[in-house]
């Protein structure tokens, strides 16, 4: 065995490692342009931190061990984490602009033994303000991101998890968590075999129905039986869409789908998915949404504080972009390779490579180890793309061949 990873673990190769940093890069100098700043937090957390929000399945958990004070384990996502260290550790708790990038450890589902356990994420989460002007600024973050990385041919999913659950508040109480059920995971037959009266059933299958055009969407929902709230809601969404849309030469591709919801209460707001399809596949690059009472369990006085984020799935930004030109498609070459021309002159060779590698721009600088012939050298060279060659006597002269 110990010639292998554990199942659900993957080593990345130095190409596999160039392009995502590449992605990550992007998305990095993306979140600092507008006005992001990066946080770094434990990877290890307590369990109770994370079942907290009641967004994470505790089987999905790698738990590492019991201790005198809970139990510990590995983060299977970043908001909790940011949350419980943005109410308790920064002292300015008005409008706070972080950032990520980190890997995050989930249990694969029971039945899916050597499923992958190890993930990469990039986001961002948008601290102590709501309204408009913020979900607003999350979406068009977002597609700033994807048209840096050239994503073509994506959509981004809009939902409002506030809106539906208020949708349903007209059914009967013993039976609104399993619509909402069915609503949130597409059960269009288990919905129709529901106990409800007949005007109530063709009413649950109009929440179900309702995605599409966001325009068309919302005109249907302002006619159902809406009380302040749901007005309220519906309300947020035309200012919203029309935000985004505002003096945009490319609109949002955006699909209003009011079935986007958790059937937990981790989000009380604009919920959104972008996703794309490529061969045939769906490939969900990012989630997110609006969470104003996430905050309030980690606050020592419970105090309650607005927040939106979202996070980019690496792994399926790097396949839809991994037959496109964007991603790189070598790993950096050394700029030179210093070669000693005997034993004599490896001293003055370390000094020479040195010497280069303290240029104020970054040089990559190789060294020969093995006193290969001038043929090898140069094949190696030409092979790993090095252009430059330095070849050391034992004086410290120095030969420049350029190949």
């Amino acid at each position: 065995m110990i010639h292998q990873a554990p199942a659900g673990a993957r080593d990345l190769l130095p190409l596999e490692v160039a392009q995502k940093s590449w992605i990550n890069d992007r998305l990095q100098d993306v979140f600092q342009r507008w006005g992001y700043k990066r946080i770094v937090t434990s990877t290890i957390e307590w369990v109770d931190t994370l079942m907290a929000g009641g967004a994470i399945d505790p089987s999905t958990v790698i738990q590492l061990q019991n201790t005198s004070e809970g139990r510990l384990g590995l983060r299977p996502e970043l908001t909790v984490s940011i949350a419980r260290a943005a109410v308790n550790r920064l002292t300015n708790q008005t409008i706070q602009r972080l950032c990520y990038r980190a890997n995050v450890f989930r249990n694969p589902p029971q039945g899916h033994h050597g499923r992958q356990l190890e993930f990469y994420q990039a986001g961002v989460e948008l601290l102590f303000t709501d309204g408009v002007l913020a979900d607003g600024e999350i979406l068009l973050l977002l597609a700033n991101c994807l048209q840096s990385l050239g994503v073509e041919s994506w959509q981004l999913l809009l939902g409002d998890a506030g809106l539906t659950r208020n949708l349903l508040q007209g059914f009967p109480v013993n039976l609104q968590s399993e619509i909402l059920k069915c609503i949130a995971n597409l059960d269009r037959v288990s919905l129709e075999n529901l106990p409800l009266e007949s005007e109530l059933k063709t009413k649950a299958l109009q929440v179900f129905d309702l995605r599409g055009n966001p325009l068309e969407v919302l005109e249907k929902v302002s006619k159902l039986d809406l009380d302040e709230q749901g007005i309220s809601a519906v309300n947020h969404l035309k200012s919203l869409i029309d935000l985004v849309n505002h003096n945009n030469n490319k609109k949002l591709p955006i699909i209003l789908d009011l079935s986007l919801i958790q059937t937990f209460d981790y989000y009380t707001g604009i919920t959104f998915s972008a996703v794309s399809l490529k061969d045939n596949k769906p490939y969900i690059l990012a989630q997110g949404g609006r969470y104003n009472q996430l905050l309030s369990l980690y606050h020592p006085q419970k105090k309650s504080s607005p927040g939106i984020g979202f996070s980019f799935n690496i792994e399926d930004l790097h396949s839809c972009l991994l037959n496109t030109p964007n991603l790189p498609k070598i790993t950096p070459p050394s700029d030179w390779l210093v070669i000693p021309k005997n034993s004599a002159s490896t001293k003055k060779a370390f000094d020479y490579a040195q010497q280069l590698r303290s240029s104020e721009n970054l040089v990559r600088v190789e060294i020969d180890l093995e006193f290969r012939t001038a043929e090898d050298i140069r094949k190696y060279a030409h092979n790993e793309g090095i252009l430059n060659l330095a070849w050391i006597d034992e004086n410290g002269q120095v030969s420049i061949e350029q190949l």
